[in-house]
């Protein structure tokens, strides 16, 4: 369920703090050579490594689908992904690429769910909208979704996820002056197209 704790701010109006019960918290981000080593067990049968690599790897899944489907569809799709993922992980010859390549099967699997979703009903015009809060953050979540794949992705993971930058780096590969140029020039693009003063 969507749910805003502010109205004042708009990065916390965009960064709207949302339940997410199908993936696991960690307190501390696990270290990259610890992560290559539960890529290379889980290829061995270690579900338990897989159940770390879940715990890692799952908010930047989820941000990467939140991105491109409907909020209602990413839980489901989340556990395809990891599931697609836990089938072909021996095909992954480097351990330390499972970000990147985990990024590509979420968002192959987001595309082939939009393509299967292409009947939609037409809501009637008299239809009563939903709760203020949640329409306005799904008009955020809208335009967030309109922002290049870079911004859209890195805002996402920060502002839904809670991800810092450097948890963001560490996952997809990026270098952290990378993930602080896309987060600045994302939450520009996002002010502009929500029409935010930067001074609000």
């Amino acid at each position: 369920m969507w749910s805003v704790t502010s109205r004042n701010a708009p990065e916390q109006r965009a960064g709207a703090e949302l339940a997410r019960p199908a993936v696991g918290r960690v307190e501390q981000a696990a270290p990259l050579h610890a992560l290559s080593r539960d890529v290379q067990a889980v290829a061995n049968g270690d579900r338990d490594a897989f159940e770390r690599i879940y715990d890692a790897y799952g908010r930047m899944v989820r941000a990467i689908l939140l991105g491109r489907v409907p909020p209602a569809d990413v839980d489901d799709l989340l556990q395809d992904v990891f599931l697609i993922a836990y089938t072909r992980i021996r095909e992954l010859r480097d351990a330390s690429a499972f970000g990147g390549w985990i990024a590509v099967i979420a968002r192959n699997r987001a595309t082939d769910h939009l393509r299967q979703r292409r009947a939609y009903a037409e809501l009637p015009a008299e239809l009563p909208g939903g709760d203020a809060i949640e329409a306005e953050t799904l008009v955020v979540l809208d335009a967030v979704r309109r922002l290049p794949d870079a911004y859209r992705e890195t805002l996402l993971m920060r502002l839904v996820e809670g991800m810092s930058g450097q948890e963001i780096a560490d996952r997809t590969g990026l270098s952290p002056g990378s993930v602080r140029v896309n987060l600045h020039r994302g939450m520009k693009l996002l002010r502009e197209k929500l029409g935010w003063n930067a001074n609000e």
